[in-house]
């Protein structure tokens, strides 16, 4: 069975960093992009980052530019998302997905091939 689990959410003051894990079970994430998503309460599901497995090309949503970096561990079999300069705007369940067509992941294509559970981050002081 193809699982992702997330972890390392928590809660955090704003201005704070998180490292969220994305591990795979069951699949290598070797020939998989990997994304992760973010869902608020009340809001529309948002892509944050991904990543390509052929070369590691990332892509970044221009609200966490320069902020979140997405990195992956073939070896772990585990994808991070480092979270840096956090702020209140960024509380959300994080989600991150598999899928081998980059392109469907950097559009957040609803049905990509396998979903975490996610993680819950809130940043408040």
């Amino acid at each position: 069975q193809f699982q992702l689990v997330e972890s390392g959410g928590g809660l955090v003051q704003p201005g704070g960093s998180l490292r969220l894990s994305c591990s795979a079970s069951g699949f290598t994430l070797d020939h998989y992009a990997i994304g992760w998503f973010r869902q608020a309460p009340g809001k529309e599901r948002e892509g944050v980052a991904c990543i390509r497995s052929s070369d590691g090309e990332t892509y970044y949503a221009d609200s966490v530019k320069g902020r979140f970096t997405i990195s992956r561990d073939n070896a772990r079999n585990t994808v991070y998302l480092h979270m840096n300069s956090l702020t209140p705007e960024d509380t959300a369940a994080y989600y991150c997905a598999a899928d081998r067509d980059y392109a469907r992941v950097v559009a957040g294509v609803r049905h990509l091939e396998v979903w975490g559970q996610g993680t819950l981050v809130t940043v408040s002081s």
